[in-house]
C-alpha cells in the first residue's frame, strides 16, 4: 500500500498543474526547452521506479519465483533428444570407419609430386664444316632413323676427294716403278754373282799355273825362264783382283735389291695413305648429309639454309619416343619399395588419364651426392634433412592423344604392400 501511495504521489508531482497548462494555453506560448526538461525528468523518475520495484521484487523473490515457475512450462535441451543423439553417433561411427578405410588403403602406397618425365635427348651436330644447303626437319616433327635432316655443301669435300685419288694413282705408279727396280736389281745381282764366280775360277787357275812354274823352276832351272815366272805371278794377281771386284759387284747388287725393295715398301705405304685419305674423304662426303640417328620428335631447331656450321655445333635435338619417369622419393619412403612393383602415374598435362608403370631401379645415392658442389657435412653445424633419392619408373603404356616429353610433371603412386 505504501508503494502505491508513493508512486501516485510521484505521478502527481511529475504532471504539470492544470493551472500551469491553462496559463500556457492562454499565453499561447510553447517552449521546446521546457518540454525536453520535463521529458528527462519523467525518464529519471521511471528509472527510479524500476530500481525500487527490483528491490521489492528481491524481498518477495520467494513468492514471485513460485508464481512464475507455476506459470512457465519447463523447456528441454534439443541436444539431448534421442534422434539427435542417434544421428550424431551414427555420423561419428561413419567418420571413424571412413578414416580407418582410408588409412588402410593409403598405407599400401607411396607417392610424391617431385617427379618428372625423363629421356635421353639426342643433340644433333655436324661432323664437318660447311654451308647448309637444305633443312628438311621442322620443330616437333616426327622423324625416323635414317631420315635426312640437313644437307651441307659437298663441293669442297669432292674436290679434296679428287685430289687424294690423284695422289693414290701416283703412289700406285711409283709402286710399279719400284717393283721394276727390284727386278732389275735382282738381275744385276745374279750377273754380279756369275762374274764373281768366273773371276774366282780364273784366279784359282792362275794361282795353280804359278805354282807349277815355280815347282818346275825349282827342279829344273833351265827349263823355265824367269820371264815366264813373272808372267805367271802377274796373271795370278790379276785374276785375284778380278775375283775381288766381282765379289764387290755382287755385294753392291745385293744393296741395290734392298733399296729397290724399300722403294716398293715406300710406294705401298703411300698407296695405303692415299687409300685411307680417300676413305676419309668419302666419309666426309657422306657427312654432308645429316640423318636422324633415332626415332623421335625434332625439338629446338636452330639451323637454317645458308648458315655456316662447324663440328660440335648443335643444330637441333631429337626427343626419343621411349621416355620414363624419374621420381624423387624421400629416403623414408624407400623402406618397402623394390624393383618390379606396380605404379600408377598421373600426368598433369593429361588430366583424367592414369598410366600403368613399374619400378625399374633405385639410384645408389641421394641426388645431392651427385651435385656440382656436394655438401660437406663434416664441418660446421649439422642439421639433419630428409634427402630425396631418384627412382626410375618405366611406363608400360603411353597416352595416344597426349604428348609426353622431358621435364613434364607427373605424380607416381607406387603400391608397396
Amino acid at each position: 500500500m505504501d508503494d502505491c501511495s508513493s508512486s501516485a504521489v510521484d505521478d502527481e508531482r511529475s504532471r504539470p498543474n492544470e493551472s500551469e497548462r491553462d496559463d500556457q494555453g492562454r499565453r499561447g506560448d510553447h517552449d521546446p526547452r521546457s518540454d525536453a526538461k520535463q521529458h528527462r525528468a519523467r525518464e529519471q523518475h521511471d528509472d527510479a521506479d524500476q530500481v525500487a520495484t527490483g528491490q521489492d521484487a528481491d524481498e518477495d523473490s520467494g513468492d514471485a519465483a513460485g508464481n512464475k515457475g507455476a506459470q512457465r512450462a519447463p523447456r528441454k535441451n534439443w541436444l539431448r533428444r534421442p534422434v539427435v543423439l542417434i544421428t550424431g553417433g551414427a555420423i561419428l561411427v561413419l567418420i571413424i570407419i571412413g578414416a580407418l578405410l582410408w588409412w588402410s588403403h593409403a598405407r599400401k602406397f607411396e607417392s610424391t609430386d617431385d617427379a618428372f618425365i625423363d629421356a635421353h635427348v639426342v643433340r644433333v651436330s655436324p661432323r664437318i664444316s660447311g654451308q647448309v644447303t637444305g633443312v628438311y626437319a621442322e620443330d616437333n616433327q616426327l622423324v625416323r632413323v635414317g631420315d635426312i635432316l640437313v644437307d651441307i655443301d659437298p663441293a669442297e669435300i669432292r674436290a679434296t676427294l679428287d685430289q687424294i685419288r690423284a695422289q693414290q694413282a701416283q703412289a700406285e705408279t711409283a709402286l710399279g716403278q719400284a717393283q721394276a727396280d727390284v727386278r732389275l736389281a735382282e738381275a744385276q745381282y745374279a750377273q754380279a754373282v756369275a762374274n764373281a764366280r768366273g773371276a774366282a775360277a780364273q784366279a784359282v787357275n792362275a794361282a795353280q799355273d804359278l805354282k807349277r812354274y815355280q815347282a818346275l823352276q825349282a827342279s829344273t832351272p833351265q827349263a823355265v825362264a824367269q820371264g815366264q815366272i813373272d808372267q805367271a805371278v802377274a796373271a795370278a794377281r790379276n785374276a785375284a783382283a778380278q775375283r775381288d771386284a766381282a765379289q764387290q759387284q755382287a755385294k753392291s747388287a745385293t744393296a741395290q735389291i734392298a733399296a729397290a725393295r724399300a722403294g716398293v715398301a715406300g710406294a705401298q705405304a703411300r698407296i695405303d695413305t692415299a687409300r685411307a685419305q680417300v676413305r676419309q674423304s668419302q666419309l666426309n662426303l657422306a657427312y654432308t648429309r645429316v640423318v636422324a640417328p633415332m626415332d623421335g620428335h625434332v625439338a629446338r631447331r636452330s639451323v637454317a639454309v645458308g648458315a655456316y656450321v662447324s663440328p660440335g655445333q648443335q643444330m637441333l635435338a631429337i626427343v626419343p619416343l621411349q621416355v620414363w619417369v624419374t621420381a624423387n622419393f624421400k629416403e623414408t619412403q624407400l623402406a618397402r619399395m623394390s624393383v618390379g612393383q606396380s605404379v600408377s602415374v598421373t600426368v598433369d598435362a593429361c588430366p583424367g588419364i592414369e598410366l600403368r608403370a613399374h619400378v625399374d631401379s633405385v639410384q645408389r645415392g641421394a641426388g645431392q651426392a651427385f651435385a656440382l658442389l656436394p655438401p660437406e657435412n663434416a664441418t660446421g653445424n649439422y642439421i639433419k634433412v630428409v634427402q630425396r633419392v631418384p627412382v626410375k619408373i618405366l611406363l608400360e603404356e603411353y597416352p595416344r592423344h597426349c604428348p609426353l616429353g622431358p621435364g613434364m610433371s607427373v605424380e607416381p603412386n607406387v603400391r608397396v604392400r
